[in-house]
């Protein structure tokens, strides 16, 4: 058996589509994270000024001056420190919209009035009982953001890896391998461990890759920080949660796991089930995207059974949104379980209904 799947992985991955579209999800990490990168910019207040690496050095030497627990004695020396000079014209715009750098505009999204100045708002007003550790989170969240856009990639590669495994070979030698006792049993269980383990080692790849990157890029500092202090650009996209840029990178990296390997299992699913690989490739395709294209209000009740599909593993903030439960555990957590019964439920369809090829 450990042989029929290391010769089904080798099949899987000498497909040039499959690694001209592995090549395309590396380039496309590689690149974006670099352009993020390249694109930051920052401004001291004083007199540095720079973008990339430049602006990299710049927010973390700010970041530096008021790293700790957020106090309201925190507060006043950042609105204080950044306040907005008279004599700058905003031109009827809100002052929260400023940006100078990642400290200073996390602190006018919640502490200044629309000219600049402290709104009079406490901690404990805008955060409650939680403990804000501040710090420079910024790189850190623009990787768990890219991740977003490379998760939904990487499932498409995903989805074009084990589209064939079963539909792309029933014209050839395994179809008379199938009309055995042992390719009865055998050889369809290989075909799906395989396409289960290459959309796990793709996936891991591309999560070493960004973390990599993450690393090498911005360094360690801020993975230990609150993400609630977080910039006017992650206004509408971030969890509501007090967690740590550790904590948040763990669960999403979970769930890129979780959602992979669950739409490996119903691609299998289809694949079992179509003539040809362009058909299963359509309709997993189709299958995988249409809850974010039928889309349901966050308020319906169907919401919080929708968002436990792969396509939200990827989307990791909407999962990560969900109203907390009482034992304190991310409604997130929920997937975990989900993906293994789907993936479950799936791999057993496809093993004992490969007799049935060709519905679709």
């Amino acid at each position: 058996m450990k042989r029929l799947i290391q010769f089904e992985l080798r099949k899987l991955f000498s497909r040039r589509l499959t690694q001209a579209a592995i090549l395309v999800l590396l380039l496309f990490s590689l690149l974006s994270n670099l352009s993020l990168y390249q694109g930051r910019y920052a401004y001291d207040g004083d007199s540095q000024e720079g973008w990339g690496r430049k602006a990299v050095e710049i927010d973390k030497a700010v970041a530096k001056k008021y790293e700790g627990i957020l106090t309201d004695k925190t507060v006043a020396r950042m609105m204080e420190d950044f306040k907005i000079d008279e004599e700058k014209d905003l031109r009827g715009a809100n002052a929260i919209y400023v940006y100078e750098n990642a400290t200073q505009s996390a602190a006018f999204l919640r502490f200044a009035a629309s000219d600049g100045s402290w709104n009079g708002k406490s901690v404990f007003e805008v955060f409650g009982q939680e403990k804000i550790k501040i710090g420079f989170i910024d790189g850190w969240m623009s990787v768990s953001q890219n991740l977003i856009r490379i998760s939904l990639l990487l499932a498409v590669v995903v989805i074009l890896m084990t589209a064939p495994v079963y539909c792309g070979e029933y014209a050839g030698v395994d179809a008379l391998i199938f009309t055995s006792r042992y390719g009865r049993t055998l050889c369809p269980a290989a075909k799906a461990a395989a396409g289960l383990l290459a959309a796990f080692t793709v996936t891991a790849g591309t999560v070493l890759l960004n973390l990599g990157l993450g690393f090498c890029l911005y360094g360690t500092e801020g993975l230990d920080c609150s993400i609630l202090f977080h910039t006017v650009e992650y206004a509408e996209r971030g969890v509501p949660f007090n967690l740590t840029c550790r904590t948040l990178l763990a669960y999403q990296v979970l769930l890129a796991f979780t959602g992979t390997v669950s739409t490996a299992a119903v691609t299998l699913f289809v694949s079992v089930l179509s003539k040809n690989p362009l058909t299963a490739l359509a309709i997993s395709g189709g299958l995988y995207f249409l809850p974010i294209v039928v889309s349901v209000a966050e308020s319906h009740p169907l919401f919080r059974y929708v968002v436990l599909l792969p396509v939200y593993h990827a989307q990791f903030c909407s999962l990560m949104s969900v109203e907390q439960m009482k034992n304190g555990l991310l409604y997130a957590m929920w997937a975990l379980p989900f993906a293994v019964l789907l993936t479950l439920a799936c791999t057993g369809l496809s093993l004992s209904g490969w007799r049935r090829h060709g519905l679709f």
